[in-house]
């Protein structure tokens, strides 16, 4: 089976200072992964360059066996550190747009159906400026999924969220997972992801130093610590 995103040599540099050194990766359709790192390992910049917003300086990625192309870009979504939502736009507002951007059937639909999941409809038609940090998490989430992406990068999609609003967003990850998405999930928030994914990759200074499946039940922190020990 084609795999949903294959890197291969990914080099990627800041002036002189390396981000990612030769990092290669396959994740398949319908797997979930979680990328663990400590700061400045290179996390978000490999997730930045998969997502197509960054070019490598060096190595191959491809998306379903494909360069990158207008429709490999449409088949993946993305939660970044930014919402990449317009603050003087209400909810509504925001999803409709970008699932029109996408081409989705009906925008004004999918958005109402996304509010529901998210449990944003009280506060639907309020610009995302005035929403807190979780409820703009929640909002950048159904941002990422408007279109039905094949492929979800998300970094750190647990962020400012309450236990409810983590078991929710959890929970709809698993939803988009069941569908047949493949999910590359960076979080800190190790037990709360855990299971979610069936595969951990661990990056220390801009190279993968732990690639292997998660058993259920397994202790992600404890996989964490000892990649970066051994």
């Amino acid at each position: 089976m084609t795999p949903a995103v294959f890197a291969d040599g990914v080099y990627q540099a800041y002036g002189r200072q390396p981000a990612l050194r030769g990092v290669s990766l396959s994740l398949a359709t319908g797997q979930a992964a979680a990328l663990l790192g400590p700061n400045g390992a290179g996390k978000s910049t490999l997730l930045r360059i998969l997502s197509t917003l960054e070019r490598a300086a060096r190595g191959t990625v491809q998306w379903s066996g494909r360069d990158a192309d207008a429709a490999t870009r449409a088949s993946i979504g993305l939660v970044a550190h930014e919402s990449l939502c317009y603050a003087d736009l209400s909810a509504r507002e925001n999803l409709a747009f970008f699932g029109a951007l996408y081409g989705v059937v009906d925008p004004a639909a999918r958005a109402a159906e996304l509010l529901g999941r998210v449990a944003l409809e009280a506060a639907a038609d309020r610009p995302a400026r005035t929403y807190s940090r979780g409820m703009l998490q929640r909002l950048a989430l159904a941002r990422a999924i408007v279109h039905a992406p094949k492929l979800l990068l998300l970094d750190e999609p647990l962020t400012g969220l309450d236990r409810h609003g983590t078991q929710l967003v959890v929970g709809l990850l698993a939803e988009e997972k069941a569908r047949g998405a493949s999910l590359l999930v960076v979080s800190h928030e190790l037990a709360a992801i855990a299971p979610l994914c069936d595969r951990v990759l661990v990056l220390s200074r801009g190279r993968i130093v732990r690639d292997e499946p998660l058993v259920a039940g397994a202790d992600l922190g404890l996989i964490y610590d000892e990649a970066l020990a051994s």
